[in-house]
């Protein structure tokens, strides 16, 4: 199917794609970064702490997304050369998640496409966390499904995440694989295991992002650099 239009279903990832994940990293590190006089690149950063996020989901898959940021602030303390962390400035890491910003796009674009689509998201974060992104940068956007990786017991790319999500909108929309689009900016957490799962994929390639990406060719059916571009697009198609 060669338009957005003959799709049924959205299949979202959440962080990196409606919610800025990187600046809101960066800025939950401050804390931890003024213990130093050393400047650190964005760029450093978010590739080490994206390195160790993603060994942490790899040893401890059913660990909450929350709890596992606060295992990963001390790690990454260490990685950079400065002093460990206490538990309060850990914790305090971990419950950073709710706080992260929406994209300025992205409510807009989700009431847009709703008109089109069933939005389901599936998102390596744990349901509290969840809900507070949702309740406020997302503000309040009724999702027709929600499904996290505690709900799986395993964090994406893991095929077990895509098997749940696909077998779960099957039963309760009826939707097939082949009218799914996953939509997302990450190539290692979504569009190369969206593929190995048998569904086409949006490549939402937010400018100077730093996180998902690999060194491999992009896989993608459609790209656009934001979500509203994507819900622009597809209402050209409809007019």
């Amino acid at each position: 199917m060669s338009r957005l239009s003959n799709y049924r279903l959205l299949c979202f990832d959440v962080y990196g794609t409606l919610i800025d994940w990187e600046n809101g990293i960066i800025a939950a590190l401050q804390p931890l970064l003024t213990t130093s006089t050393t400047e650190f690149s964005r760029k450093h950063l978010l590739t080490l702490y994206q390195e160790l996020e993603s060994e942490q989901q790899r040893i401890t898959p059913d660990m909450p997304y929350s709890e596992l940021l606060a295992t990963v602030h001390p790690h990454l303390a260490t990685r950079l050369g400065l002093p460990t962390p206490n538990d309060a400035d850990n914790q305090r890491f971990g419950a950073s998640v709710g706080t992260w910003p929406a994209f300025p796009d992205t409510v807009d674009a989700l009431r847009r496409l709703s008109q089109h689509y069933k939005l389901v998201v599936l998102s390596n974060v744990d349901r509290a966390s969840f809900a507070r992104s949702n309740a406020g940068s997302l503000q309040g956007f009724p999702f027709d499904r929600i499904i996290t990786a505690q709900d799986v017991g395993s964090y994406k790319p893991d095929a077990r995440n895509f098997a749940y999500m696909k077998a779960t909108v099957q039963e309760e929309f009826g939707v097939r694989p082949e009218e799914i689009l996953q939509t997302a900016q990450s190539q290692f957490h979504d569009h190369r295991p969206a593929r190995q799962a048998g569904i086409r994929s949006v490549w939402i390639e937010r400018p100077g992002a730093t996180m998902g990406n690999t060194v491999e060719e992009p896989i993608f059916d459609w790209r656009f650099d934001t979500l509203g571009d994507m819900a622009d697009a597809l209402e050209r198609e409809k007019e």
